[in-house]
């Protein structure tokens, strides 16, 4: 049986409100350990922070960037088996 528009409508707006609920959980994570970090004492352009964000993303998803357990001496960045205080400046697990 087919479901009229407005239970399908119902449907959209309290998915909608989920999905608003993770989207705000997700940020105040990452919003969280971004402080721990330090980043809230940059001076950075957003459009910047924002691409640094997009690697660590590419980084963690498989994509380009380091392999797990490993550490780049070029730059010094470690992978996500590191402790973060090895990354954070001491900031504390997170």
């Amino acid at each position: 049986m087919k479901k009229p528009s407005s239970k399908i409508r119902e449907e959209i707006a309290r998915l909608q409100d989920q999905l608003k609920q993770a989207e705000t959980r997700e940020a105040e994570r990452i919003g969280r350990i971004a402080l721990k970090a330090g980043l809230g004492e940059i001076e950075i352009d957003e459009a910047e922070l924002q691409a640094a964000f997009e690697d660590v993303a590419k980084r963690f998803r498989g994509g380009k960037g380091l392999a797990a357990g490993k550490k780049d001496v070029g730059d010094g960045r470690t992978s996500a088996t590191q402790p973060a205080s090895a990354d954070a400046g001491g900031a504390g697990e997170v």
